[in-house]
């Protein structure tokens, strides 16, 4: 277990590596002046070089590069261009609802997935699989940014159950902040559990084929039982795998539903630093976003040797 630990370790800190590189390289290369930006395309040249140089643009790209990874790696994230203040400040602030919003819209999609794929495939080929696999494709194919408009008009505005937006932050208490991102949650995980429903229908129906099964339902043992103690924990290695992809999207989904619900997440943000063109912001956001990835991919290899056995004996 040890060796296969340390190889996906190492291939986590690689990826990481890479992945600073490509993130610096790419908002490097693009067009545009923050200093500029920020003091207008009317100031005086002399006084955006002076900003420039106190910001260190002026200085080579392999030395702002290292600065940040060295950054990175001390906790100093520097101060944004726009806001005036740290940012990892910034960061751990709008975390505080990005972080919650995604959990909360990732335990709907497994719950939904799950219950409507072990469901379509109990009743395969009947017509509660064929209407369950119906409403999942219509799932897929919503944006979540119009179903968001149409909770928003439905719970909002029609039937005023729910606020239309905002956040007034968790200090009025635990039940009106998840009160508040309940619908921006619900439709994060709409599209995300109509995919979810659709693996979990294939996976659960390749496994029901296996010669265990039949074992089991020889011995007695009900089609409740075997779907959910047998069946689900051998299908769930595909299920785990588009669970951790599902949950790194989740966290980038949020730039949008964020800005509609008006919430002053992560999400908005990064929104907001792109318009005020605040690289130092975006670039940390984005390089937040990409560790969130591969940590996660990490976690899912880690499962998969807990969930079957197999995995790490023919890595190892």
């Amino acid at each position: 277990m040890s060796l296969f630990l340390l190889k996906r370790l190492a291939t986590l800190i690689g990826t990481l590596i890479g992945a600073s590189v490509i993130v610096f390289l790419v908002l490097e290369i693009l067009p545009g002046n923050a200093a500029q930006m920020l003091m207008g395309p009317d100031a005086d040249p002399s006084a955006v070089a002076a900003l420039a140089a106190k910001l260190g643009l002026d200085q080579p790209a392999w030395t702002r590069y290292w600065q940040w990874i060295g950054g990175l790696l001390t906790g100093d994230l520097g101060d944004s261009y726009t806001y005036g203040s740290p940012v990892l400040d910034l960061i751990v602030e709008r975390l505080q609802l990005t972080i919650p919003l995604a959990f909360m819209a990732m335990a709907f999609t497994t719950v939904i997935a799950l219950l409507v794929g072990v469901t379509a495939a109990a009743r395969h080929n009947k017509l509660g699989d064929v209407g369950l696999m119906g409403l999942a494709q219509v799932g897929v194919a919503i944006p979540n940014f119009w179903f968001a408009i149409l909770l928003i008009l439905l719970f909002s505005v029609k039937l005023q159950w729910f606020s239309a937006g905002g956040f007034d932050g968790w200090g009025e208490g635990f039940g009106a902040g998840i009160k508040s991102l309940l619908l921006p949650a619900l439709s994060l995980a709409v599209v995300q559990a109509a995919i979810l429903a659709r693996i979990t229908r294939s996976a659960v129906l390749e496994v029901m084929r296996e010669d265990f099964v039949r074992t089991a339902r020889a011995k007695g043992v009900g089609q409740r039982a075997v779907l959910w103690r047998h069946v689900l924990r051998n299908a769930l290695i595909p299920v785990v795998t588009v669970m951790g992809m599902q949950f790194s999207e989740l966290l980038a989904g949020t730039i949008v539903v964020e800005n509609v619900f008006y919430l002053p997440g992560l999400g908005r943000l990064i929104f907001q630093a792109i318009s005020n063109r605040d690289l130092i912001v975006v670039r940390n956001c984005v390089m937040l976003l990409a560790a969130f990835v591969v940590i996660v991919n990490f976690v899912v290899d880690v499962l998969y040797a807990v969930i079957d056995p197999r995995i790490k004996a023919s890595d190892v």
